[in-house]
């Protein structure tokens, strides 16, 4: 038996960093070593992949990898891999999704009942929360949304089906950001029963530091006084790039030695860097491919300004908080955004960040040359928004919200048993 406040919470989950600094699904770690470092046992559940290098257990956080491809061109399921440019279904993604949902739910009963779980906690409606849903019996059930698992569910009716049977099972719901919580309620999702839980950042990490600063700038041949502009993500439509590479052109004229910055990887990276040459911005625009999260941490110290252009796609797609913004803010340094999804609950324009309209590269290159033109104004607006983030959004006020949540989700799990839900599903 569990001891009386200790929660062994499985955790199962399509994402996770597969490595220490790996990009993929950063927000997981801080949410499973949080809970841990409160006092309790995690167990994650996650998809095998070739570049995993997790070991059996890291402090009171154990993994539990599963196989499912019976050959290796299968294994492209989970790890951001399920949709082309965050738009459109692999169908690669498709074929694995039986095996691995069947191999998922296997290993989740059992690791359940091997260490007496007393919680299930499934990241992203669908796949996970399904498997969740299936599997967890008696034990209470919580669901996080994060944004691309609601998007598909409200593309798919089928998917939206699973999606809506996974919420009705639900003891708690929490997603990311208040926009991504109203359309779970939409889908099914109890208004009551779900809370907003943004992620949080750690601000050890991403902190003003003037030797990264200089260590960077100096590695991307950029001189100390010329300005850098910085943003980080995946490189599909809900991230708006394409909008910030126009903005580059806007500001060509009053800034001419200005770089700007772009890291990550993703579908789109031909693309944009085709869009960059054609207006003149080859040399100007720098394509880092994916970094590490030291790396983000050192671009964010090195820029004078952080701008995350994000928007809701064509295909109805968004984001429920970019990481990066969370990064920026906690990086002091000044923020550009726009109020897609979920940003505008965490930055105010003109106090900790200025806020502009999605689509829109005028408005960008305004505000971008409105922080480059003042160095005061930067430093005012960075100051703060390092601040509310020491304030406001620690990984452990997050973790905190999360074993409240798990509370929350008993109670409820409580009052149905006594209405006749069933025992832990035994096959």
């Amino acid at each position: 038996m569990a001891e009386p406040g200790r929660e062994r919470v499985v955790m199962i989950t399509s994402s996770y960093p597969r490595f220490p600094g790996d990009m993929v699904g950063t927000f997981l770690e801080p949410i499973a070593h949080g809970v841990a470092a409160r006092g309790h046992d995690v167990h994650v559940v996650l998809p095998w992949h070739p570049l995993l290098q997790r070991p059996p257990r890291e402090g009171d956080v154990h993994f539990h990898p599963f196989r499912y491809a019976p050959f290796p061109q299968l294994n492209v399921f989970g790890y951001a891999s399920a949709l082309r440019a965050d738009v459109t279904l692999r169908f690669a993604a498709l074929a694995a999704a039986p095996l691995a949902l069947i191999a998922a739910a296997r290993v989740a009963r059992r690791v359940a009942r091997s260490v007496q779980a007393t919680v299930i906690h499934a990241h992203w409606v669908i796949p996970f929360g399904a498997v969740g849903a299936t599997i967890a019996g008696r034990l209470p059930l919580v669901i996080s949304l994060h944004g691309s698992d609601v998007f598909v569910a409200e593309r798919h009716a089928s998917i939206g089906a699973a999606a809506r049977a996974a919420f009705r099972r639900a003891d708690r719901v929490t997603a990311c950001s208040e926009d991504l919580r109203q359309r779970a309620i939409r889908l099914g999702a109890s208004e009551d029963g779900s809370e907003t839980i943004p992620y949080g950042v750690d601000a050890r990490r991403f902190q003003p530091d003037a030797a990264l600063r200089a260590r960077r700038r100096a590695a991307l041949g950029i001189r100390p006084e010329q300005p850098l502009i910085f943003t980080a993500g995946r490189l599909v439509r809900k991230k708006g790039f394409e909008y910030l590479i126009d903005a580059m052109g806007e500001l060509a004229a009053r800034w001419p030695d200005a770089i700007l910055v772009i890291g990550g990887g993703g579908d789109l990276d031909r693309e944009l860097r085709a869009r960059a040459a054609e207006r003149g911005l080859a040399e100007r625009v720098v394509f880092t491919g994916v970094l590490k999260q030291d790396e983000v941490a050192e671009c964010l110290a090195a820029a004078d300004v952080a701008v995350v252009p994000s928007v809701r796609d064509d295909a109805g797609n968004v984001d429920g908080l970019p990481n990066v913004v969370m990064e920026s803010l906690a990086s002091g340094t000044a923020l550009v955004a726009t109020t897609a999804g979920g940003i505008g609950a965490v930055a105010d324009d003109g106090e900790n960040a200025l806020l502009v309209g999605e689509r829109d590269p005028p408005a960008l290159a305004r505000a971008i040359d409105a922080l480059l033109s003042d160095a005061d104004r930067r430093a005012r607006i960075g100051g703060a928004a390092r601040q509310r983030v020491l304030e406001r959004h620690s990984w452990a006020h997050v973790a905190e919200r999360f074993e409240r949540c798990y509370r929350e989700a008993r109670r409820a799990a409580g009052l149905s048993r006594r209405k006749g839900r069933g025992q832990l599903a035994s096959n």
